[in-house]
């Protein structure tokens, strides 16, 4: 942060601020006043801003201008994250402040790193206490941490390795003392070998180690030992694998799929078979294409077959493919190597693939998908490999990909806007999900159900929906589908001031616009008409007399009428 206007600070438990760190040339500012060290920042003190309210979560918290309930802080904008000791509890964070104007998305995750740089700092402190001390008992801690762990004096000849370290090197020697490092990783090593050598201390460093059963991906974390009277005595290494990285990741951003098949609705024939197939295939790793129009509630289906497949406990990546900028498009599929590019990450970034990595990734609207994309997530398809952008390393991955879009494939492919043998990896198992229109028995239930799921939050209680708004909304065409109709329902309950939802709350837009569409249909006969508006009332559970009064009859016409139809 230095030459920079970022104020960094640590706060305890109690949101007290414990230090101050800024470059003195931007120390005059409105926060020299407020913002100093003694000061307390709870919530029940402060009232909503980065430290209380990250105590308070105990999350990784971002607030901007005006969310800070002090007026002095309106300019600023303050990424916190909390920090926790090595049994779990929360001792205190650290804020990044800057002003509004300069604030970038990626200061949170500064704030993140820097958090766990901490933690992992009180990990090892609590691991090099246990390595000084000589007693059974806490060497059999430090061989249940679930990271490898390896202690060398200054010449690099091993003084400890804990019980996951000798799995990971194939080490089957009940003692190591005395042996050199070199001897134990094997000259394939001498990369991080040499990086132990050149570096005094190492934080979360990404590198390949290489065992008898392969190589992976680790994260590399090493520090100096220091004797009680300040003299360099070796170095305590850490070796975590990235994929407990990775899942300690998604979990903090919250990738995590949120609805089950119990959430989704219908009673549509058609659609409880398209629901029956979605369970079926969710039980296999196969990829699936789910097709629909906008609205049908894809992103939906692919959440209940996570939750329902054997990797629900892994993680859920949804990308939009179409809400990706062009020229970013690659680094968020497959992450980038340090360097790769200016501005790029020091230690480069993870893709969504490998965040993905043990779970499912999302790809909606992937008829957006540039081309030249196209051919690199074919080749991730069928190598389950990933390689960063600027990176030679090749990553593999286990992902189940399920796809979605609201387009015609095989039209996208006529024009030469879709690969073909995409497609047709892709095409495992396709879903067709229904448009709403074609599902009239559902309109009625799925209004119902959004009525009851904004009555809390809108403190409203409806008791009854007007038959014409019914009737309305069941010769609606329903372009935007279940989310139309969603909002649709949203918008009438928060203007409505009685228990019942009328016809004038319905929005101008859709008053009057039948279903009827096509030129045959408009030369239906009258009779075919009113047989299936009998029939549509009778299947709503409409009383006769309800049905005969809309239709402006006689009950005794509507029950000759009835048996005309063979409708009794």
């Amino acid at each position: 942060m230095k030459c920079s206007h970022f104020n960094v600070s640590l706060f305890d438990k109690d949101g007290v601020i414990l230090e101050v760190m800024q470059d003195k040339q931007y120390e005059e500012n409105s926060l020299a006043s407020v913002w100093v060290v003694g000061t307390q920042w709870s919530e029940n003190i402060a009232g909503n801003n980065a430290a209380g309210t990250a105590i308070f979560y105990k999350k990784p918290i971002r607030i901007f201008g005006s969310q800070h309930y002090c007026h002095a802080y309106h300019k600023y904008a303050v990424s916190s994250a909390p920090i926790f000791s090595p049994e779990g509890k929360l001792i205190g964070g650290l804020t990044i402040i800057g002003y509004h104007f300069g604030a970038h998305p990626h200061t949170l995750g500064i704030a993140i790193a820097a958090a766990q740089a901490i933690e992992n700092e009180l990990r090892s402190q609590k691991a090099l206490d246990a390595v000084n001390t000589t007693s059974n008992n806490q060497k059999t801690v430090i061989s249940n941490i679930p990271e490898a762990i390896i202690t060398i004096d200054s010449q690099d000849y091993i003084s400890f390795m804990n019980g996951h370290a000798k799995k990971m090197f194939h080490v089957s020697t009940p003692s190591l003392e005395g042996m050199h490092l070199k001897d134990v990783l094997g000259a394939i090593n001498q990369h991080f070998l040499e990086i132990i050598d050149h570096n005094e201390s190492i934080s979360d460093m990404e590198l390949r180690i290489y065992t008898r059963s392969g190589s992976g991906d680790f994260t590399l974390t090493c520090n100096p030992i220091i004797s009680p009277d300040g003299s360099f005595t070796g170095k305590i290494i850490f070796l975590s694998g990235i994929k407990r990285a990775r899942t300690l990741v998604t979990k903090m951003i919250g990738a995590k799929a949120k609805f089950h098949f119990e959430d989704i609705y219908g009673q549509h024939p058609a659609f409880l078979k398209t629901l029956e197939e979605a369970r079926m295939i969710s039980q296999s790793t196969s990829t699936v294409l789910l097709l629909g129009k906008s609205g049908t509630g894809k992103d939906l289906f692919a959440q209940a077959i996570h939750n329902a497949s054997p990797r629900k406990d892994g993680p859920y990546i949804a990308i939009n493919c179409a809400a990706i900028p062009r020229d970013l498009i690659t680094s968020e599929f497959f992450g980038y190597s340090e360097g790769a590019f200016t501005g790029s990450r020091k230690g480069g970034n993870q893709g969504k693939f490998e965040l993905a990595d043990g779970g499912t990734i999302f790809l909606d609207e992937i008829a957006e998908m540039p081309l030249e994309l196209q051919s690199v997530l074919l080749r991730v398809i069928e190598e389950k490999s990933v390689t960063r952008i600027g990176g030679t390393n090749i990553r593999p991955v286990d992902v189940r990909i399920i796809a979605a879009t609201n387009k015609d494939l095989k039209e996208e492919i006529r024009k030469g806007a879709f690969r073909e043998d995409l497609y047709y990896r892709l095409n495992v198992f396709s879903i067709n999900l229904i448009p709403l229109q074609e599902r009239p028995d559902d309109i009625l239930l799925l209004m119902n159900l959004f009525v009851r799921k904004y009555e809390p939050s809108l403190n409203k209680r409806i008791i009854r929906i007007h038959p014409d708004v019914i009737t309305t909304f069941l010769n609606y065409p329903w372009p935007g589908n279940i989310r139309e109709l969603q909002n649709i329902i949203e918008r009438m309950m928060n203007i409505v001031c009685s228990n019942e939802l009328t016809p004038d709350l319905i929005p101008e837009e859709i008053i009057g616009c039948g279903k009827i569409s096509s030129t045959d249909k408009f030369m239906e006969s009258p009779e075919e008409t009113e047989r299936k508006t009998i029939f549509k009332l009778r299947h709503l559970k409409f009383p006769k007399n309800i049905i005969a009064q809309k239709m402006n009859i006689s009950r005794m016409t509507l029950y000759r009428k009835m048996k005309k139809y063979g409708l009794t």
